[in-house]
């Protein structure tokens, strides 16, 4: 049931659509608005030589889906005008299209933006439940404006890439890569790779457009082979590839800790409990602290534990040693003097908790020292990986490629995409 309702004329400004009049408003015993309107745009254009065509009546009469009014669904009713082409053979008949509403669609284009700014940092589901609206319509929205892969001429610059993988199920199965590029302080997604080998790698890189290669100044990633080994293959040496800070003191962080655990234990047998307790602030504060710089007080923190384990000191200050490096601002070439002085120490010293990772150094001694060009890192990649764990949570996983995409796409550009396209006003 409904009731009709003797209302001034409505603006059709506030319902954001063009080239309408209003013509009555319902409310049903749902509390449901129903507009129905009228198209005052004259023309029908032939749908095939797209002449004007003489009028023909009207269509059926559609209901789309608006934007709400006072929290209650509302809904646009209009017959649009049909026009007759007496220009084409057989005079076919063509219904007149409006900018603000989609044939395939049951909502309006402003009620689309709503759901679609909706589903930033939520779910199909709950969006679906909140507006009561159907998860396929949803889905559909999602598909019309939201693709699947970048569109390279929507870029103008990459500026710094970033390459990483990230598991898409628990105990680290079904590897995806992560291609991503950041310009100042805005992060976007490239590409999501259902892989993490080196020719699926290699050839997304190589797919780029030259003239936005041109545009990459370096490329991050882990110390993965394939990765490195697919950024040399395509940019060679035209394009500093970037061994990531990150990864690489998460590795000699790693030795430290190994050596102090192994240490720790052997105080641990070695002195009577009370002994092993006074140690204990010591031990949270190298824990806390790692390898970072201390002040005098927390110095004599630590000097009982030193004095105890004078292997633990020398780790220590060989890894507050290469942070040091890390935290000059200092040439590549002067930074590959400095590793290697420190790696010289290291193997003179009886440190050997470190002998994994000289190995590592060695290995990409290049792409290490190529950190301190521009001091870049793939700090915005973890960015990504974070937020693409979040919506594996949220959405208690997503496997299909094309859906991730445009979700971790919304998440992150989702409102400059969404306010580029003004939809509210088409």
């Amino acid at each position: 049931m409904t009731q009709t309702l003797q209302l001034p004329p409505i603006p059709t400004s506030i319902l954001g659509i063009s080239d309408i009049t209003v013509e009555n408003v319902e409310i049903t015993d749902n509390n449901e608005f129903i507009i129905t309107v009228k198209s005052t745009k004259e023309e029908v254009r032939c749908k095939k030589c797209e002449g004007i065509t003489s009028p023909h009546g009207y269509g059926r009469m559609v209901e789309l889906r608006h934007l709400p009014i006072f929290g209650n669904e509302t809904y646009i009713r209009i017959a649009p005008p049909r026009g007759i082409c007496r220009n084409c053979d057989d005079n076919p008949t063509t219904t007149q299209e409006n900018d603000w509403y989609n044939g395939a669609s049951s909502c309006t284009k402003a009620y689309e933006r709503h759901i679609l700014l909706s589903l930033i940092n939520s779910t199909i589901s709950d969006v679906s439940i909140k507006e009561n609206i159907g998860y396929k319509a949803i889905s559909g929205m999602v598909d019309r404006y939201i693709e699947t892969k970048v569109n390279w001429e929507d870029i103008t610059e990459i500026g710094l890439l970033g390459i990483d993988e990230i598991s898409l199920e628990k105990g680290y199965k079904d590897y995806v890569t992560l291609i991503t590029s950041r310009v100042g302080k805005e992060s976007r997604i490239l590409g999501i790779i259902k892989s993490r080998g080196k020719a699926e790698v290699k050839a997304f890189l190589t797919a780029i457009p030259n003239h936005l290669k041109k545009t990459i100044i370096a490329i991050c990633s882990d110390m993965y082979d394939g990765f490195i080994n697919a950024a040399k293959e395509v940019f060679g040496e035209d394009i500093p590839v970037i061994a990531d800070r990150y990864h690489v003191s998460k590795l000699y962080r790693k030795s430290l800790v190994s050596l102090r655990k192994k240490e720790l234990k052997k105080l641990k047998k070695s002195m009577v409990p009370e002994e092993y307790k006074a140690l204990k602030p010591a031990i949270s504060l190298l824990c806390k602290r790692k390898e970072c710089e201390l002040n005098e007080s927390e110095k004599e923190v630590l000097k009982p534990l030193f004095d105890s384990a004078p292997k633990i000191k020398k780790a220590y200050n060989f890894s507050l040693r290469l942070t040091s490096i890390y935290n000059k601002h200092s040439t590549p070439d002067e930074a590959l003097e400095s590793i290697n002085t420190w790696v010289s120490d290291v193997e003179k010293s009886d440190i050997n908790c470190f002998k994994e990772f000289i190995k590592t150094l060695k290995k990409y001694q290049k792409e290490i020292c190529n950190y301190f060009i521009g001091r870049n890192s793939s700090g915005f990649v973890e960015g990504f990986n974070n937020k693409v764990k979040v919506i594996k949570r949220r959405c208690y996983g997503i496997f299909n490629i094309n859906h991730l995409f445009q979700r971790v796409f919304l998440d992150f550009s989702g409102y400059n995409f969404l306010g580029s396209l003004n939809l509210a006003k088409s």
